[in-house]
């Protein structure tokens, strides 16, 4: 800590811990002698508080880690504090005490209340997110922000990391059908949609300054990708008019956009901006916010004083406009308050702005005439009110000089700083311009400490300057000396005087002109001719300005033209181009519009949908508001603001429904129609089809639903290695593999803004393969959760049992263990290719191999350990006609039904299949395809000669498995 500008130091280690390891430091913006420390908070949660200076401190543990401060513009002991859980706290005590204020709150979107008349001091604004993931705006004061005591200005939702609270202004976005859209609150009054050109579409805002009740955004619209227009604002913030087209962005080191626009400091509606034109990039500067842009006469001469040939339009000076990020080092263009006409940047002469042959130029007359000051890149430091300008080259080299300029940048003097070269890494100044101390630090080697250099230049002045040191100086542009409506004289120092200046004074004077067209921008809606007249786009319609308006009360009719905001001008043409009174007209409804608060067409059964009734003309104050919701529920309003909360309603049923509303005067009526799609969550999705299928088959495959009603549905479904998707609205769908092999199908079911998926494998066999019904040991059961993970790891284990005890290669075993209790599973026998090329097995091979495996499964060698001390046996149920289907995720009473009903049918197939095989212990599936026919050629003797078996048991294995199917088509 130094107390004498850095001339000497002591160390502050024992005063704050000799272990604590710190991280950041603040000072209170609004008292500098208060200064907080925080604790790195990999190794502790700390705060240092020190109310001195920094001289001592006090150590405050805290329970939660802070992510970052932002305190109060004016009470100095005031502070929010963000943790690193999102979190957001309030101290009244510099952060002695914390009050946790709410969760969830979006990272920097959060803001103190600081309106121009000063209500509301203790107010907070931030941007939280809700249980269900939406962002909403939320107010509540910083000492208490329970849940009844938090206001929601803006109704329903908005965008995630939207809001943005500037002085007297609140804006967020929401976003709707793809679009986003812009509101605005004045003056905590409700919400508006910021109005832009119409066919503007914007896909992205930025809002650069509310400065004097004026917003001044950059919007990029639907046709441009690395330009922004600039647009600017009536007082409310809601009507926006062009101000400047194409202007350059880039994007910064942490992917924010940055906009090549930069606002002189000192003097009020000056910008610079880089500007695209034909791929060229061209600086512009305005003095009149907007209104009136132009080129850059460069110098006239170079710095070694030859001439340089340089003709508007097709040649000027073209700056670079980024402003550093970092307070130790210069941008590329540096003005300050309190020097209001020395504008200091690098740039370029051309036709267009260049990263190439970069030089440093002066204006001291605010951007009328510049001067190249050096052939390289400078970081310049103002001091004394620009009465010192001191400049260091921009190099990765070490440097020992450094250069001062006493006359406004004209001429410049070479001083050494020290006696070694020093890597310079930034320069310090201290606060306020009038100071004539800086500190450069840096070090003389990649290896070396810090080295800090105190350089103090008021050696170099022998007095304070006097008034006759002084002499008046007028703001112009190009001879123009009214700006802004007014006539500004400034005081600056004369140049060959060298005194030490000390605060700043500010302008001498300042008188109003008379108002010309010049001071006059276009209204809204009206756009500027070769003529400089303002006339109606074709897209507006002027008698529009009257549809916000009720009967009995008068509105501004536009004349076109609307004066620049803050501009000082008096009379002149000011009563011809202002806007005049005019009585509200009586108007039938028209434009009515019905939306939801958040802009979405779908809702959550149970939970509030809020409408919002909108009218584009008519007064919805004095008409009937009937509204239908679509359930058989109906409301109607005799009196309705369309910037109220809105209309809410519950639905308790899914479905689509029709939204109608219908609003009426004695002038006539208007209606506008909703249709509102009502979901509850989707939870979960199974995937219903056969384990193994048959070649050139169809198979039906059912995605089953949990809740079964989660209203409108989207299936899109993938089969095999097809990348082209098939998209239905039934859950069910029929598919033939032509591909023999292992397959799969995969569903994506959409409800609302859930999507779920479900994959699942069948084997494609030729036309024959085998099944067979396995069972277990009933202690299996106690260990079955019921899980399609679970019967995915005992079909392996049991596979691999069996090919254990036959030797049977496992590429003709395929197991697959069913939902439901009792256990059981499905043994499949495949015929396979094995690698000497040998043709598939016969199903002479077939049976054999079954042989075996019923064999040895009679024979109790098939078991498995399913843990220490539990023994599970497989047993070979009995026989099954087809490959059965895995249809529900769990064993519900439904499945557990048609699990049996399955084994019953079966059974009787089985007898009745004995009866005319006599193949014991074999069901050959190709062979009683073929002979299908036959046996149901005279259904009437088979009835006959089975009189107890009803004629819904006779069936083919493809009528079992379809009527499986369709007895149990969801779940």
């Amino acid at each position: 800590r130094s107390t004498d500008y850095g001339t000497t130091y002591e160390k502050l280690n024992d005063k704050v811990g000799l272990k604590t390891i710190l991280s950041y430091l603040y000072v209170c913006p609004t008292n500098k002698r208060k200064i907080m420390l925080l604790t790195d908070p990999e190794v502790e949660s700390s705060l240092l508080i020190s109310s001195d200076e920094g001289a001592t401190y006090q150590k405050y543990r805290l329970n939660f880690y802070i992510h970052s401060l932002l305190f109060h513009p004016k009470q100095e002991d005031w502070i929010l504090a963000y943790s690193q859980d999102q979190k957001l706290f309030s101290s009244v005590e510099f952060g002695r005490r914390w009050l946790l204020l709410h969760e969830g709150v979006t990272p920097n979107r959060f803001y103190w209340s600081m309106m121009g008349n000063g209500r509301e001091p203790d107010l907070v604004h931030l941007e939280a997110r809700t249980v269900d993931g939406h962002a909403q705006y939320i107010t509540c004061k910083m000492q208490n922000c329970s849940e009844a005591t938090r206001s929601k200005p803006f109704p329903g939702y908005i965008d995630h990391n939207s809001l943005i609270v500037q002085g007297d202004y609140v804006f967020v976005q929401l976003t709707s059908g793809g679009r986003p859209h812009y509101y605005v609150s004045y003056r905590r009054s409700p919400f508006a949609q910021m109005k832009l050109p119409k066919y503007s579409l914007p896909k992205d805002m930025h809002v650069i300054s509310t400065d004097e009740n004026q917003v001044f955004a950059a919007v990029q619209e639907w046709n441009q990708n690395d330009t922004y227009n600039l647009y600017i604002s009536d007082t409310r913030g809601v009507y926006f008019t062009l101000a400047l087209e194409n202007v350059k962005s880039s994007q910064g080191l942490e992917g924010n956009v940055m906009i090549d626009l930069y606002e002189v400091a000192g003097i009020k509606g000056m910008f610079l901006a880089n500007k695209k034109i034909d791929n060229q990039v061209k600086t512009f500067i305005t003095y009149n916010k907007g209104r009136d842009w132009s080129l850059l006469q460069a110098p006239h001469t170079d710095l070694r004083g030859n001439p340089i040939h340089c003709l508007l339009p097709y040649c000027s000076l073209h700056l670079h406009l980024k402003v550093s990020d970092n307070p130790y080092t210069s941008g590329n263009i540096a003005s300050r308050d309190t020097a209001p006409s020395i504008i200091v940047a690098s740039g370029n002469i051309g036709t267009e702005l260049s990263d190439n042959d970069i030089s440093m130029f002066v204006t001291s007359d605010a951007g009328n005439t510049w001067r190249q000051i050096f052939e390289e890149e400078h970081s310049v430091l103002y001091l004394d009110q620009g009465g010192v300008l001191v400049a260091m080259k921009h190099t990765s080299l070490p440097i020992r000089h450094l250069w001062l300029s006493f006359d406004e940048g004209r001429s410049w003097s070479k001083y050494s700083f020290t006696s070694l070269p020093l890597f310079v890494d930034g320069v310090l100044g201290e606060p306020g311009e009038e100071t004539l101390i800086m500190t450069v630090f840096g070090h003389f080697s990649h290896r070396s400490e810090w080295q800090l250099v105190k350089v103090d230049y008021k050696s170099i002045f022998d007095r304070r300057c006097a008034e006759e040191d002084y002499r008046p100086w007028q703001l112009h542009s190009q001879g123009e000396a009214c700006i802004m409506g007014a006539k500004r004289i400034y005081r600056k120092r004369k140049s060959e005087k060298k005194c030490m200046q000390g605060k700043y004074a500010g302008a001498m004077t300042s008188e109003p002109c008379v108002c010309t067209e010049a001071d006059f921008d276009c209204d809204y809606g009206y756009e500027r001719h070769s003529n400089g007249q303002c006339l109606p786009a074709f897209w507006y319609n002027p008698s529009s300005l009257s549809k916000d308006c009720s009967l009995g009360q008068s509105y501004l009719n536009s004349t076109g033209y609307r004066k620049v905001v803050s501009n000082n001008c008096t009379d002149g043409v000011r009563e011809r181009y202002t806007a005049k009174p005019q009585q509200c007209p009586g108007k039938p409804p028209q434009g009515l519009r019905i939306i939801t608060a958040d802009g979405r067409l779908t809702a959550e059964q149970g939970h509030n949908v809020t409408f919002l009734v909108q009218l584009e003309e008519g007064d919805l104050q004095r008409s009937l508001i009937q509204v239908d919701f679509g359930d058989g529920i109906a409301v109607s309003y005799a009196n309705l603001s369309s910037t109220e909360d809105g209309i809410k309603h519950i639905y308790q049923n899914v479905g689509i429904f029709r939204v109608t509303v219908l609003v009426e005067n004695s002038l006539g009526s208007d209606s506008a129609v909703l249709y509102l799609h009502v979901t509850c969550p989707l939870e979960h999705v199974h995937l219903s089809l056969p384990f193994v299928t048959t070649k050139n088959k169809e198979i039906n495959a059912t995605a089953v639903l949990w809740p079964s009603q989660v209203g409108t549905l989207t299936y899109v479904w993938w089969f095999g290695n097809s990348t082209e998707p098939l998209i239905t609205l039934e859950g069910s769908i029929t598919f033939t593999f032509s591909v023999e092999g292992m397959n799969t199908i995969t569903v994506q079911d959409s409800a609302g803004n859930t999507i779920l998926q479900e994959t699942k494998t069948i084997a494609v066999e030729p036309e024959k393969f085998q099944s067979l019904r396995l069972s277990f040991s009933p202690n299996l059961d106690d260990y079955n959760p019921d899980i399609p993970e679970w019967r995915r790891d005992i079909s392996r284990v049991v596979k691999r049992a069996l090919v254990e005890v036959s030797c049977i290669s496992s590429k003709h075993v395929l197991v697959a263990v069913l939902p439901g209790l009792p256990t059981s599973a499905e043994l499949f026998i495949l015929p396979y290719q094995d690698a000497t090329g040998e043709k598939k097995r016969t199903a002479a091979n077939l049976e054999q191999i079954s042989e075996t495996l019923i064999q040895k499964l009679n024979q109790n060698l098939v078991h498995f350990e399913l843990k220490p001390g539990v023994r599970i046996l497989v047993h070979a149920a009995h026989l099954t006609a087809a490959p059965l289907v895995d249809l529900t995720p769990s064993h519900s009473g439904s499945a557990m039904l048609m699990l049996l009903s399955v084994v019953f049918v079966g059974l009787a197939v089985f007898v009745i299949y004995k009866f005319k095989r006599k193949i014991p212990g074999l069901n050959i599936y190709a062979q009683m395809q073929n002979e299908k026919d036959q046996e149901m050629v005279s259904p009437v003797s088979q009835r006959e000669s089975i009189p107890n078996v009803p004629q819904s048991e006779l069936m083919s294995p493809e009528q079992l498995v379809d009527e499986k199917l369709e007895a149990h088509p969801i779940g």
